[in-house]
């Protein structure tokens, strides 16, 4: 398994266990409840006390039998042991190779060190060429159907070899993974058993902000560990381009606990311990779980015809801030962007056009961008939607037939990815009237995504291309033309903050 490192700023970490596969957590949340003192006052006393002082708005819970549902939903609950096989990449071997700088490549001896290897080069017997990496590791998962029926996160299982599922009652089963969905971090697994506990199913969208949960999974492999918390917040999207809208919660939940089930108080799974928010990689107060009504749609789809589909509405969007918002005259800065549309696709047919502000999807409010792709992936192909659209203005209402997000690899800003993005790694698109007065340019391009070699040579999302090669940019398909000419790198002139300064960038 892999982990992801995190950088000082506040990112998504998905629940990894030690250098392998994934996990979740440990910890409890204890609450300390007021009591009322009792009293023996008369019962005239008590009536006349009662009607001069107003009830109690708020009432006093009473916390869940945790205990119980441990009890009784802890043997549907499994550990799951992985090991797989990383293949080893050009840059294990360009890592390798820096044990020859200085060597001419033509010398007969560099040529016989790097067939059979430099003696104490690391990572190879003898210094031979990079092998292939053995990865291990542990998640959780629960059991959703007496005959073997297993759900638990995609990070769990991605790349695994063998998968190897730990009953409480310590047997031990070889798992057939029967289909993963990276886009939910759904995966479904079957082992040949009958007769096995079972996790009762419930409803997410009646959870409540406040109400208890509890958790259950294999925190650094300490099985069936319990941890318990409330719901903190409902609907959450997150930034790593996933199509879901996670129940966020303060559950203790670390590596391991991936893939565990989330109860609510009536010992129902509402949703599958997916991911936390980490600077140290360990639980720092929130985590977030996969809805069960979407994972088990998932797990429907997959059982059926062994994937999971998820719709497209084929534009490109970015995040209304309060600068545009006031450009657009928004009352708020919520919606969805749109800042390209897919020729051809179900955006363009239904008439949504660049600089539209897509406010809701039947009826759902658009808070953030990212709510847009949660909700549209979560919809069927082929389902037709209701788009509330704000446009030079004023409201106005967009039907659309959603399209197979299989169908088309890129769904965003596929119209401007020939800016070079496949050798330069940019995708760009025209200044909105706007947007290019606030910058102060005659012409330019806005950097909407920076990957590749444009993203290692420091060229940001939201930065502006003003020229390459000396040359004023004023088109996507100039640029184009402009690094199909270049044979090894381009100087990009990039103004970020009122300032310009010249990138080279290598041409991949």
């Amino acid at each position: 398994m892999k982990t992801i490192s995190m950088l000082p700023s506040r990112l998504v970490l998905s629940l990894l266990a030690a250098g392998v596969i994934g996990g979740a957590g440990a910890g409890f949340v204890e609450s300390r409840l007021a009591h009322a003192a009792a009293t023996s006052a008369a019962p005239a006393a008590t009536v006349a006390a009662t009607a001069a002082s107003p009830a109690p708005a708020v009432g006093v819970a009473t916390p869940p039998d945790f205990a119980q549902i441990a009890r009784r939903f802890g043997p549907a609950v499994v550990n799951i042991s992985v090991s797989g096989v990383r293949k080893a990449s050009n840059e294990d071997a360009g890592v390798q190779q820096r044990g020859f700088q200085g060597i001419d490549p033509d010398d007969p001896f560099f040529q016989f060190f790097r067939r059979f290897g430099m003696p104490g080069m690391p990572g190879m017997p003898n210094g031979g060429m990079p092998r292939d990496q053995i990865i291990r590791g542990q998640g959780s998962g629960f059991i959703v159907d007496a005959n073997g029926l297993i759900l638990t996160n995609a990070h769990v299982v991605a790349d695994a070899k063998d998968v190897t599922v730990k009953l409480t009652d310590r047997r031990e089963f070889q798992a057939k993974v029967l289909g993963v969905d990276p886009k939910t971090d759904v995966a479904v697994l079957k082992i040949d058993a009958k007769n096995l506990p079972t996790a009762p199913l419930g409803n997410a969208k009646d959870l409540q902000v406040g109400e208890w949960v509890l958790a259950i999974g294999s925190p650094f492999g300490f099985e069936n560990s319990v941890t318990a918390g409330v719901v903190s917040a409902k609907g959450r999207s997150l930034p790593d381009d996933s199509l879901v809208p996670f129940i966020q919660t303060d559950v203790a939940v670390n590596p391991g606990n991936s893939g565990g089930p989330l109860f609510n108080s009536r010992g129902e799974v509402v949703g599958i311990n997916s991911q936390i928010f980490s600077r140290t990689g360990g639980y720092q107060g929130l985590s977030f779980s996969i809805p069960i009504e979407l994972a088990t749609r998932v797990k429907d789809q997959i059982v059926a015809t062994g994937r999971a589909t998820h719709a497209r509405l084929g534009v490109a969007i970015q995040e209304v801030n309060q600068t545009l918002a006031d450009s657009f005259k928004l009352d708020k800065p919520e919606g969805a962007l749109v800042a390209g549309v897919e020729r051809g696709g179900p955006a363009e047919k239904a008439g949504l056009k660049p600089g539209d502000v897509i406010r809701k999807v039947d009826g759902q409010p658009i808070v953030s961008s990212a709510d847009l792709p949660a909700l549209i992936g979560s919809a069927k192909p082929g389902e037709k939607i209701t788009l509330e659209v704000w446009r030079q203005g004023r409201r106005e209402e967009i039907s659309a037939r959603l399209a197979d997000a299989a169908d088309k690899k890129a769904e965003v800003a596929s119209a401007d990815q020939a800016a070079g993005k496949a050798r330069l790694g940019l995708a760009l698109r025209p200044l909105q009237p706007q947007e290019q007065e606030a910058a102060g340019v005659e012409a330019g391009l806005l950097v909407q995504d920076a990957s590749g070699p444009a993203a290692m040579a420091g060229v940001q999302p939201g930065d502006v291309l003003v020229a390459v090669n000396g040359t004023p940019v004023k088109s996507i398909e100039q640029v184009r033309a402009a690094v199909a000419k270049s044979d090894k790198s381009v100087a990009l002139l990039i103004q970020r903050d009122g300032n310009r300064i010249f990138v080279p960038v290598r041409v991949g």
